[in-house]
């Protein structure tokens, strides 16, 4: 198939057109009426990719962002200035190729010739991974991984080597993805749950290598999509699969040029600074409260879309709301995220053999990612030193501030000794999520839950109250990507557009109504 943007990619179009997101009709025997007036809430990938949309359907729309600068979650820092120094991903980082909402609009964006491929764990062989043993190369962990894997089973029959080989792999893949407490609740049982969904699969056309001591998870998984579909861990190993696949796309000069270059189409008007503090739904509208500076605005809005994650809209008064919504809103699980960035004198591990991709270094540490050098090399280069999750993050926010840099710092040195060099740390980044009063948390998890749950929950998430709708990742079927937060966007835009407002002429007492709307 003909590939459009880079070469390196190897991104096939076309995609699923935008119909397939779900196009809800208007009320029976009443079309939707002209222009509406909407206040979007947020300018994340959600709220602007629906600003986008709803004025594209001949909307009127204004965006209120807390931040000063668009994107949520997606940030990228740039040491040595924005423009010419190295960047760091602080905040979202990877696109799967499966994700065709989100490469479908890179290609909108005229931002297709700057994909290139994202290097996760285990790409290089020359990267590192955490064992009993201590940290062996990729290339060179097989023996340990299969003699550990070996010894967490309980007696029994034996099993084929090829068999152990690809469950140890499939293991240690788990183990490097799930958050440490989270991963040790699932090791009890994983190694007997793996066999079993094994049994039967031949994994002798998977091994790679001179002598055969790799497994090609990524060819198994193609071959085998069903594997674990049915099993309790079907939405954690969707994540594991995902993370650890080839298939995994970045954006060279920055994540954060697809909400910039959402902004610069957009008609209407983005407010930066101004932070919403309060939502009351009303019969005929929502009266949002506001905080400028020190000054406060309460005004009345004929549409809102809401984009705030659920971890921040419930620390504000939220009023006019069903019961259910109300539940939702408190009992969504968000997980915490931090990641810590080193500026590096220069890209040493590239002498250690290493050419991209991601290491397990485990600890509190846990993962560390090696950026590609795409600035001038004199200006250094960036390195992800530790990117945690869930209860990983949490036990790292648990290390004071000043110390949490020398912490990780602490626990690279002995896999990248280079680091204990004078001069080779130049500056460090640290963006921790959970402790970020504008998300208070980096996304939305739905891993413990079944799939009918999971669904009721997505369902009551984004299920509009009156005129206030709702949307962000945590609305979507694919929770803590970009993906979700475009289905939930374009789907919540759509629900706009249909819907039909009630009679205006009927006004609760004391408001100005449509005095906030979009002008």
């Amino acid at each position: 198939m003909r590939r459009n943007g880079s070469a390196a990619t190897g991104v096939t179009r076309p995609y699923p057109p935008l119909s397939t997101i779900p196009r809800p009709p208007a009320s029976a025997g009443h079309p939707p009426p002209g222009p509406k007036r909407i206040t979007v809430i947020g300018a994340g990938i959600a709220g602007l990719i629906a600003a986008h949309e709803l004025e594209r359907l001949g909307h009127r729309v204004q965006v209120l962002e807390a931040g000063l600068a668009p994107g949520g979650r997606v940030r990228t820092h740039g040491f040595s200035g924005r423009a010419h120094g190295p960047l760091v991903e602080l905040g979202a980082m990877r696109i799967p190729a499966s994700h065709h909402l989100t490469m479908q609009w890179i290609d909108r964006l005229r931002l297709s010739d700057r994909v290139r491929q994202f290097r996760t764990l285990f790409s290089d062989d020359a990267s590192y991974l955490a064992t009993p043993a201590g940290h062996v190369r990729v290339r060179d962990a097989s023996p340990v991984l299969v003699e550990e894997f070996r010894r967490s089973l309980p007696p029994g029959p034996d099993h084929r080597p090829e068999t152990l080989l690809c469950a140890a792999w499939l293991a240690a893949s788990v183990h490097a993805v799930a958050p440490g407490t989270f991963g040790r609740g699932l090791h009890t049982d994983l190694p007997v749950e793996l066999l079993g969904l094994l049994a039967g699969i031949d994994v002798r056309p998977y091994l790679v290598g001179g002598a055969a001591t790799r497994i090609d998870l990524n060819r198994f998984f193609a071959h085998h999509q069903g594997f674990a579909a049915h099993g309790r861990f079907r939405y954690f190993f969707d994540d594991v699969v995902t993370e650890t696949s080839s298939a995994l796309f970045r954006l060279d000069g920055g994540m954060d040029q697809i909400p910039r270059r959402l902004v610069a189409q957009l008609r209407g008007p983005v407010r930066w600074g101004r932070r919403v503090v309060g939502l009351h739904a009303r019969p005929d509208g929502v009266t949002v409260d506001t905080r400028h500076g020190l000054s406060t605005e309460r005004f009345d809005c004929p549409y809102v879309l809401c984009t705030l994650p659920f971890s921040v809209l419930r620390r504000m008064p939220l009023t006019g709301v069903g019961d259910d919504k109300t539940a939702v809103v408190n009992d969504m699980q968000y997980w915490p995220a931090t990641k810590i960035a080193l500026h590096c004198r220069e890209a040493f591990w590239e002498n250690d053999g290493i050419s991209g991709g991601g290491s397990f270094t485990g600890g509190l540490t846990r993962q560390t990612y090696y950026p590609p050098v795409e600035s001038d090399p004199r200006l250094g280069a960036a390195l992800l030193a530790s990117y945690t999750i869930g209860p990983d993050a949490e036990a790292l926010s648990e290390v004071p501030k000043d110390k949490r840099v020398a912490t990780v710092l602490g626990e690279l040195k002995p896999m990248h000794p280079e680091l204990a060099s004078p001069g080779m740390v130049l500056d460090a980044r640290s963006q921790v999520w959970g402790e970020d009063p504008l998300s208070m948390g980096a996304a939305s998890v739905r891993w413990s839950k079944d799939p009918d749950t999971a669904e009721e929950e997505r369902r009551l998430a984004a299920a509009p109250q009156g005129a206030l709708f709702f949307a962000g990742e945590h609305c979507s079927s694919t929770p803590a990507w970009i993906e979700g937060a475009i289905e939930s966007g374009l789907t919540a835009a759509r629900a706009i557009h249909g819907h039909v407002p009630l009679d205006r002429g009927v006004t609760a007492p004391g408001h100005r109504v449509g005095a906030g709307g979009a002008r």
